[in-house]
């Protein structure tokens, strides 16, 4: 199974907003690498809920509960989403600087391509980043 890392502002969708919806479609993608990543995702696939510009850390883990479908808002039909559900919160909330630091996640896609909206996230960073937010792999 691939893992992933999606981006949110706080400010328009937070981690405590999805706890309290239980599921949400990951909707505004326009990036065309980024819509290819959810495109790839498979049902029951994980990734970690990054907090983008406030923040800049991994707060969470969720789960891909719906593949990707079209976005009915998008009238060219070349957009879609992917619905996922909180698994867990980041016992320990893993910061930018925390991973940049680390040599184990140097080949990290949010380090290399730091706009990219939908990341994925190899099996050895994955390990890497879950010891280092307290979530069991």
């Amino acid at each position: 199974m691939a893992h992933w890392l999606l981006k949110s502002e706080p400010s328009s969708y937070s981690w405590d907003q999805l706890v309290a919806d239980g599921r949400t479609n990951w909707n505004g993608v326009r990036n065309a690498q980024a819509l290819n990543n959810l495109r790839a995702m498979k049902l029951g696939e994980r990734a970690f809920f990054y907090h983008s510009n406030e923040g800049k850390e991994i707060v969470g883990v969720v789960e891909v509960v719906r593949t990707f479908y079209p976005d009915a808002a998008d009238k060219s039909g070349k957009l879609g989403m992917v619905d996922v559900k909180p698994v867990m919160p980041a016992a320990v909330r893993v910061g930018l600087p925390a991973m940049k630091a680390n040599p184990e996640l140097a080949g990290l896609s949010l380090l290399k391509q730091s706009r990219l909206s939908v990341c994925p996230v190899s099996e050895n960073e994955w390990s890497t980043l879950c010891r280092m937010s307290g979530i069991a792999a």
